[in-house]
């Protein structure tokens, strides 16, 4: 019983989201959107309802704004990562919004998923209701607040607005989205039209040529009216909810049909598609961090060049090792690692003079690029040596040169190269002690947060850097 209270309480925090959308513009899109959030407040005091704007027109600000109301960012901040909740105005008639922005276009290219809003709305910590004005048009912003959506209006006034609905249509089609969310209501009908033959006015000849095309629509339409758009049209520039100023008008018992609707749809809906989200994102993590664990897992405990234990000494872990085959991975220390290959590409003993100076440059090279190192067997000799290669980020080869392996496997050493041995010794060789037929890679990472890089997003970029070089190794 806890447990079933617990869930609920959790699924509260989770928004129903509904999406006022159309291609066609006068359609009367934002007249649904603003006053299905009066009605549906009115009819349940207790129901936070929240309306956003995507479009630049400020009509939700104008009809919902409060005089001297301290402004707490707008719909820019939302979509840039600030918390919903922490966005809210209270506004007229008990109505919450955010206030809009005229910069949306210049967040585009940051909605690169269909599903980017959704984990917005997920992570909100708003409640309740909360009604999409979106642009006429169908940008990424659009596409995204259709796929958060627990459901759909889709206004049409006449036949080149029901023919643009196939464009939403489609885009639900191709993302494998049901589209049982979609819904369609004649708007802005002019009950004085009348025709001759089965389909005696708009509304209903509007349905049924939508109804052929296979799509749903609610039971109600919202009809034009002169009153209403008197409300929306006055000199002190307000805009007037139809519940308040226009009772007498047909419009407003049509608005009561569609909000009894909606909140019908809203007390059937348990788990709002926010929360349904939010249940994927932890089932994620908990995956994600699964993975994670079991990478450090197979972590040697030891830098293989010095031997040191990693939990028993304050040296710096920089740089991360892998063989092709994953059989052994790894932390080297920055020192012991940028100390070896100073050693080995310059032919120099820790102890000499130029030693220090010439680290400073291996320092530099080693920060941002990945070494590589490939044995190999001359065909004429038979004679092992070993291909060093440094590549930067892509792939793409920036130094290379063959070293010789002359004494290690006679266990020499010569000063010069026996950190380069005890690297090679400890990840690459055989039981027998032959070095094995694959690759090694370091890569620089974190000194303070060395682990960062087996997590999800950095552990896939190695991955697929490491099979672009085997690819390059098979050619």
């Amino acid at each position: 019983m806890k447990n079933s209270f617990r869930i609920m309480r959790d699924m509260n925090n989770f928004p129903y989201i509904l999406t006022i959308s159309s291609e066609k513009g006068g359609v009367g899109k934002t007249t649904l959107a603003t006053n299905l959030a009066v009605y549906l407040k009115d009819m349940q005091e207790d129901l936070q309802v929240t309306i956003i704007s995507f479009d630049n027109h400020f009509t939700v600000d104008r009809m919902f704004e409060l005089n001297g109301q301290k402004p707490q960012g707008t719909v820019e901040e939302f979509l840039t990562g600030v918390k919903g909740v922490h966005l809210l105005h209270q506004g007229q008639y008990g109505i919450n919004y955010i206030p809009s922005s005229y910069n949306l276009t210049n967040l585009y290219h940051g909605f690169k998923g269909p599903m980017a809003l959704c984990r917005m709305f997920a992570e909100s910590g708003i409640s309740g209701i909360v009604i999409i004005d979106t642009r006429p048009d169908l940008n990424i912003l659009t596409q995204n607040a259709l796929y958060a959506a627990d459901r759909v209006l889709i206004p049409v006034k006449d036949m080149p607005s029901l023919e643009n609905c196939k464009h939403i249509f489609a885009l639900f089609e191709q993302r494998g989205i049901d589209k049982k969310t979609l819904s369609l209501i004649p708007c802005l009908i002019d009950n004085r039209i009348k025709f001759d033959g089965m389909f005696k006015d708009q509304q209903t000849l509007l349905r049924a040529f939508a109804v052929n095309r296979g799509y749903r629509c609610t039971n109600t339409y919202i009809a034009k009216s002169p009153k209403v758009e008197s409300l929306n049209t006055n000199p002190d520039g307000k805009i007037y909810p139809i519940l308040h100023y226009g009772k007498e008008t047909e419009v407003n018992n049509q608005f009561i049909e569609l909000a009894h609707d909606i909140l019908a749809g809203y007390h059937q809906t348990p788990e709002p598609r926010s929360y349904l989200y939010h249940q994927w994102l932890n089932e994620q993590e908990g995956q994600r961090k699964e993975a994670f664990l079991a990478r450090l897992e197979g972590i040697l405990p030891h830098c293989v060049i010095c031997g040191a234990i990693h939990d028993q000494q304050t040296a710096q872990r920089g740089f991360y090792f892998e063989t092709a085959d994953r059989t052994s991975r790894g932390f080297l220390h920055s020192d012991c690692f940028t100390g070896m290959l100073c050693s080995i590409l310059y032919d120099l003993h820790p102890k000499s003079d130029l030693f220090q100076l010439s680290l400073k440059v291996v320092r530099e090279t080693t920060s941002s690029s990945v070494t590589m190192f490939r044995p190999l067997i001359e065909n004429e000799t038979g004679r092992q040596k070993l291909l060093f290669q440094q590549m930067d980020q892509n792939g793409n080869l920036i130094t290379e040169r063959e070293l010789s392996l002359d004494g290690f496997f006679e266990g020499f050493f010569d000063g010069i190269r026996d950190r380069l041995f005890l690297l090679l010794n400890e990840s690459m060789t055989t039981q027998d002690g032959s070095l094995r037929s694959t690759w090694l890679a370091v890569h620089p990472v974190d000194e303070e947060q060395p682990e960062k890089v087996l997590q999800d997003a950095p552990y896939r970029r190695i991955q697929e850097l490491h099979r672009l070089i085997s690819e390059m190794t098979i050619k």
